[in-house]
């Protein structure tokens, strides 16, 4: 079993920033790719990044590249999401998520992660 705990999010101005932080615990954080996804009122859950379980590689929703960033510290069991020049649009539940599988590969489907947290909400007021 692995609990993630997501917080940092917020209420912001369009064009701020924020940096959401999920913290893992339960088995061996670093074996373990990560990702972020968001859910918006009405829409469905959307792929935002992933991170492998050594930090290597990362990958981003294409709309998304250049302004989110997605970081791990394996020593403190965290994963991040800086969020730079917010819009509106960005508006949503934030969730951090993990799979069951050690070394996984990293993906953007919502179905190859099985932990997930309860999320962080984040407002970008215009």
């Amino acid at each position: 079993q692995v609990q993630l705990v997501e917080s940092g999010g917020g209420l912001v101005q369009a064009g701020g920033s924020l940096r959401l932080s999920c913290a893992a615990s339960g088995r061996t954080f670093s074996r373990y790719t990560m990702a972020w996804f968001r859910q918006a009122p009405g829409k469905e859950r959307e792929f935002v990044a992933t991170i492998s379980w050594s930090g290597t590689n990362t990958y981003y929703a294409d709309s998304l590249k250049g302004r989110f960033t997605i970081s791990r510290d394996n020593a403190k069991n965290t994963v991040y999401l800086q969020m730079n020049s917010l819009k509106p649009e960005d508006t949503a539940v934030y969730y951090c998520a993990a799979p069951d599988t050690y070394y996984s590969a990293t993906s953007s489907r919502p179905s190859s992660y099985d932990y997930w947290g309860q999320g962080t909400q984040v407002t970008v007021s215009s």
